[in-house]
């Protein structure tokens, strides 16, 4: 895995909405300035909605790079983010992703839905079959991500996973534990 300082772009995973609480979008906005303060790009889902415009905005507001990537049925939504360093615009989710992969040497994971959760577990089953080795650190906000933890820690008990596997999940509570976890990796 990468060292903290060989780490030149980061993809986030997050959500397209705020949630209820703006404790989340404070600190996708704070993940995004800390991004831009360490000369670290994002690369994140392109989109000018939720907590993907926050991260997006904290980073370029700083002076930040930011890579986009979107596939065009979100851009014929007119939810593509103008104001980027760049916009790559892809035909399917699936190759929206593999670039967002190809293009980041970690990853990091705010609060999201769906389509959040799919991009975790998608980057988790990439590291268990061989595919990357890059960190994966979670932003756990507000314990929001406290039920799935506690459910990855039944599929370690229950033995549908093992410790290694387990261990891929880095975990961060504040912004700045997760560079502390990149360190770390």
């Amino acid at each position: 895995m990468p060292a903290l300082n060989a780490i030149q772009n980061v993809a986030v995973f997050c959500a397209s909405a705020d949630g209820i609480n703006p404790i989340y979008r404070a600190a996708a906005t704070q993940l995004g300035k800390a991004l831009a303060q360490r000369n670290i790009g994002l690369v994140y889902g392109g989109a000018r909605v939720g907590l993907m415009q926050a991260v997006a905005d904290g980073t370029l507001s700083h002076g930040g790079r930011v890579v986009g990537v979107i596939p065009e049925v979100l851009v014929n939504h007119e939810v593509a983010h103008q104001g980027l360093t760049e916009l790559h615009i892809t035909t399917t989710m699936h190759t929206r992703k593999a670039m967002m992969g190809d293009r980041s040497d970690a990853f990091i994971i705010l609060p999201g839905g769906f389509g959040t959760l799919e991009e975790l577990y998608e980057v988790l089953a990439w590291q268990t079959i061989g595919i990357h080795t890059k960190p994966i650190v979670l932003l756990n906000t507000n314990g929001f991500y406290d039920t799935m933890l506690t459910f990855l820690d039944h599929c370690l008990a229950e033995g549908m996973t093992s410790r290694r596997k387990r261990e891929i999940l880095l975990v961060a509570n504040t912004v700045e534990e997760v560079f502390e976890r990149l360190r770390m990796a």
